[in-house]
């Protein structure tokens, strides 16, 4: 299995945000939308913090303004 889950540092604290994710896209307007291999997706104005591949980890951080929008939590 390749797929990561997704983290937002947020106080010092890792929260999830998605797990198995296999597809991370920027957006034009900034932050990120991921998709996780059962089709629920999430969008974050975040930036990258760091790749952890080995320990299956997308980390990111927060910007100005943080998670803008969880979309379609349950598969289409």
């Amino acid at each position: 299995m390749c797929e990561a889950s997704a983290y937002l540092i947020q106080d010092g604290k890792e929260t999830l945000v998605l797990e198995s994710v296999d597809i991370v896209e920027p957006l034009d307007e900034g932050g990120f939308m991921l998709r996780n291999i059962f089709g629920d997706q999430a969008i974050i104005n975040a930036r990258i913090h760091k790749m952890e591949l080995v320990n299956h980890r997308i980390l990111f951080s927060e910007t100005e303004t943080d998670i803008t929008d969880m979309v379609n939590r349950s598969s289409t």
